[in-house]
């Protein structure tokens, strides 16, 4: 039943929710009564119900069960969508919404080589891209797989990640960092933190203007660690160039840098090349997997899981992506290779134009 499509809106949408809310509690009271039997309590049916009414309604403070209609829900990751896979969890990214899962797909992109799918990794869809870099690349190793160079997608390359990839692995992790996202550095115009050189054996920064900051402390941000840069107020005040570092009007330039030197430095060494044509050259061969997204999600349906529960739909996956593979390889055996041909008039004129 579409529960939003009942007639006498919002009122009797609550009222509907709330009155199937209590004949499922009458259920659970029953079941968790003294006299009830104890195996039923035991059974994945009855605790599956508990959960769901758990994640779905309250008490009030005056002892009465209400619904949470979608706005004070517990987060995605505590809690289930289906009561038929509670593997299933609700995900947003960009424009996409779904319920399930997230796979993550790892090709060969040899040149002269049918490009296969050589891992597949399948997780709860509230596990985020940047959680599963280092997984990818330890199950690469044990199946003596790894690349001298792996291109990956934004989502899954951190200066941390480049670091590990090169230390454990011998990899070099392609993908853009996250550029910076200061005013400055967005306008194209100040001081953005690239302008401040950082002595990591002093403890020190300095200002385009030959300043030399005053505090170095550790910073936590979002769970994260930093460290935290501040100049003297007074060296900073009296600044002539000061609209250009900072819109504070009584605060000095303050600076958040990556933990270790070691970090910093793949941070901007790696913001700098991303800007490069080289660079962006290099990674275009990036597009490739796009293909293979589109191929098993169109020709063989990677975005809907036959089974339920993570466990069987990574089997799934493993299984789609063979499938990808014995297509792409009976391809490559039997295309025959192209022989160069005469350009016509035209190609030559729109390749010159380029």
């Amino acid at each position: 039943m579409e529960i939003g499509k009942l007639p006498g809106g919002k009122a009797a949408v609550t009222e509907r929710a709330e009155q199937t809310g209590r004949d499922g509690q009458k259920i659970l009271a029953a079941a968790w009564a003294a006299s009830a039997p104890p195996h039923l309590r035991l059974l994945p049916q009855v605790e599956i119900l508990r959960q769901v009414w758990v994640h779905h309604y309250y008490w009030d403070a005056r002892a009465r069960l209400c619904w949470r209609d979608g706005h004070a829900l517990p987060p995605a990751s505590l809690r289930f969508d289906s009561p038929y896979d509670t593997d299933a969890h609700y995900c947003v990214k960009r424009d996409t919404a779904w319920s399930g899962y997230r796979v993550h797909l790892t090709e060969s992109c040899d040149e002269e080589r049918p490009e296969l799918v050589v891992h597949v990794a399948t997780t709860l869809s509230t596990v985020q891209d940047v959680q599963m870099t280092a997984t990818i690349h330890d199950a690469l190793a044990e199946r003596e797989l790894l690349p001298c160079e792996h291109v990956v997608d934004a989502g899954y390359v951190t200066p941390a990640h480049i670091e590990r990839a090169q230390r454990v692995h011998g990899i070099t992790l392609l993908g853009p960092v996250v550029p910076d996202n200061s005013r400055q550095a967005k306008a194209g115009s100040g001081f953005a933190k690239s302008a401040f050189p950082v002595d990591w054996d002093r403890h020190q920064a300095a200002c385009p203007q030959g300043a030399v900051s005053r505090e170095w402390r550790p910073l936590r941000i979002s769970g994260h660690d930093y460290i935290q840069v501040k100049f003297a107020k007074s060296d900073c005040l009296a600044c002539p160039v000061r609209p250009q570092c900072t819109t504070s009007a009584t605060r000095p330039r303050a600076l958040a840098l990556l933990p270790t030197r070691e970090l910093h430095e793949i941070q901007m060494r790696n913001r700098l090349d991303q800007t490069t044509a080289e660079w962006q050259h290099r990674y275009a061969i990036r597009a490739g997997i796009e293909a293979t997204l589109s191929q098993n999600v169109r020709a063989h349906g990677l975005r809907r899981s036959r089974y339920r529960g993570l466990t069987k739909t990574h089997v799934q996956h493993m299984l789609t992506a063979l499938a990808c593979n014995v297509a792409r390889i009976s391809d490559w055996i039997n295309t025959p290779p192209t022989t160069h041909r005469r350009s016509s008039h035209f190609r030559a004129l729109c390749t010159a134009a380029a």
